[in-house]
């Protein structure tokens, strides 16, 4: 792969990223809110696993940055990096879904 087809995919996975970062921000925002409607006990809890989403998606939007700043060589280490603090944000979301649905 020459450089330049590396830069467009670069470009591509990082427009992609942002757009799931977005999207699950906003998902956070719609759980915050009901966290704010809950009845106390409910709502100790919410806020308790919103704690930990915000924390997850702090990571991931700090290995974002990471991956814009890259170097093409030093991209593909980081890259993984980022996969895996997304993942392990999913994962708190989803499970955070469960319990309050």
């Amino acid at each position: 792969m020459n450089i330049q087809n590396q830069s467009e995919t670069k470009q591509a996975y990082q427009e992609k990223v942002k757009a799931q970062i977005d999207k699950i921000n906003a998902q956070i925002d719609e759980m915050k809110a009901k966290a704010n409607q809950a009845k106390a006990d409910a709502s100790a809890e919410y806020h308790s696993q919103l704690e930990e989403l915000y924390a997850k998606r702090d990571a991931v939007e700090s290995k974002f940055e990471e991956l814009k700043n890259s170097t093409e060589d030093a991209w593909n280490n980081i890259q993984t990096g980022f996969e895996k603090a997304w993942n392990e944000l999913n994962t708190a979301f989803d499970n955070a879904s469960k319990k309050f649905q």
